[in-house]
């Protein structure tokens, strides 16, 4: 379980920096580009997915 969560954090956190960097204009080519609203929920995402990393490295 500890390594699917692990994989489902990297998942989260690479999709958070993708999302983040097309809503801050840096990454053009989709409906997200420009759109503010997806840099927060990129950065969101990459929040909880290092949260998560951080609460399964803890407890070992």
């Amino acid at each position: 379980m500890r390594d699917f969560l692990s994989v489902m954090a990297v998942i989260l956190m690479v999709l958070g920096t993708i999302w983040f960097f097309q809503g801050i204009n840096f990454l053009p080519g989709s409906f997200m580009t420009g759109q503010p609203k997806w840099a927060a929920y990129g950065a969101t995402a990459f929040v909880l997915g290092g949260g998560v990393m951080f609460f399964l490295r803890r407890k070992q």
